[in-house]
């Protein structure tokens, strides 16, 4: 391959200019986009506007993970929702595979705006910004939820019923495919988990990986605002607390020893974010919902990211990674499993 790794710039230059020469322009280059742990991102310039190639990790890739088919379907349905999304161009899972990536990907424009991953790019935004601006993410995951599966040709994009039950059963399966070493933390948390399974009492689109880096935004000062949600390749229909749950974990990811060095976060109260209590009542009055006791769907969050970061360990060690800080990521399993542990216990908390 020419270019960078898992990507053949020469082989997409060649298929766009075939299968969408309307795009085609000078000679393409391509770069891998910091921060994705999972997928690989690419931004690629030269084309009649800039674009986003997206395709599974190298190596080691678990079975129902890494879905490009399921992240180009879904932000295509929500292209006229209320929930911002980038606009999409192809999806590609053929011959035309071998030249440009060996494996499934799919290209979309390349949305503007700016990830806010660590809390020096808080800068450009006042408090009150950024205070607005956690609100407007609390609001859009409302309005995810608000879309009618039905409505957007999504009606089969999973199944409601027992959703809990088998995403736990899921990423159990995810956690013994990438097992290399002993998790007892994760172990326990797991069991616990199984054993405190709440009835879900909605079914909606569910982002899967909510979070604030996962949200390009535009705009400083007092009106910085959200231009799309990204990644998207966890999206299925289920229970939408399960989004909740997770946009709690990374809001406080910070708190968690050894956490931000992991996975950074620009959360930061002094910089004028508010607390995940205040986003949890955004989103309810936005929805016009009561929010139930979240300690499950937390909990069931740390699950969930330390199984993550689990695989993404396995793939470091059979070299397989691409880029930075992978190096890093088993160190925050078990600590992450203690948190989850913590949190099913814990009284009076959200």
């Amino acid at each position: 391959m020419t270019g960078v790794p898992g990507l053949d710039v020469a082989g997409l230059t060649a298929w766009l200019a075939t299968a969408h020469p309307e795009l085609a322009g000078d000679e393409l280059t391509a770069t891998v986009v910091a921060g994705g742990r999972s997928n690989l991102t690419y931004a690629v310039a030269g084309a009649r506007m800039p674009l986003i190639v997206r395709r599974p990790p190298l190596g080691h890739v678990l079975s129902s993970a890494h879905d490009m088919r399921r992240e180009h379907r879904v932000i295509s349905a929500l292209a006229d929702s209320a929930v911002p999304v980038p606009r999409a161009i192809d999806v590609v899972d053929d011959v035309d595979t071998a030249a440009v990536t060996g494996t499934v990907f799919f290209v979309m424009e390349r949305a503007p705006g700016r990830v806010l991953a660590r809390r020096s790019q808080n800068a450009d935004c006042t408090a009150v910004g950024l205070r607005r601006l956690s609100l407007e993410l609390a609001r859009h995951l409302a309005d995810l939820h608000a879309v009618d599966p039905s409505a957007v040709g999504l009606e089969d994009f999973g199944r409601p019923d027992g959703y809990l039950q088998r995403q736990l059963s899921t990423w159990r399966r995810q956690l013994n495919a990438s097992r290399s070493r002993e998790t007892p933390q994760l172990d326990a948390l797991q069991s616990a988990l199984a054993d405190g399974i709440p009835s879900s009492s909605r079914s909606t689109i569910v982002h899967g990986d909510y979070r604030l880096d996962n949200a390009l935004v535009v705009g400083e000062g007092d009106e910085p605002r959200i231009s799309a949600i990204l990644d998207w390749e966890m999206a299925t229909l289920g229970d939408p607390f399960v989004d909740v749950g997770m946009l709690g974990l990374y809001w406080d990811i910070a708190a968690l020893p050894g956490g931000e060095g992991v996975v950074p976060s620009a959360v930061d109260p002094d910089a004028g974010y508010p607390g995940f209590d205040e986003l949890v009542e955004a989103y309810a009055e936005h929805a016009g919902i009561l929010v139930p006791d979240l300690r499950w769907y937390r909990a069931f969050a740390a699950y969930k990211l330390a199984v993550i970061l689990e695989g993404i360990h396995y793939r470091f060690q059979a070299g397989d990674t691409v880029g930075e800080g992978f190096d890093r990521m088993g160190a925050l399993v078990e600590p992450l499993a203690s948190t989850g542990l913590d949190t099913t216990r814990a009284e009076g908390v959200r």
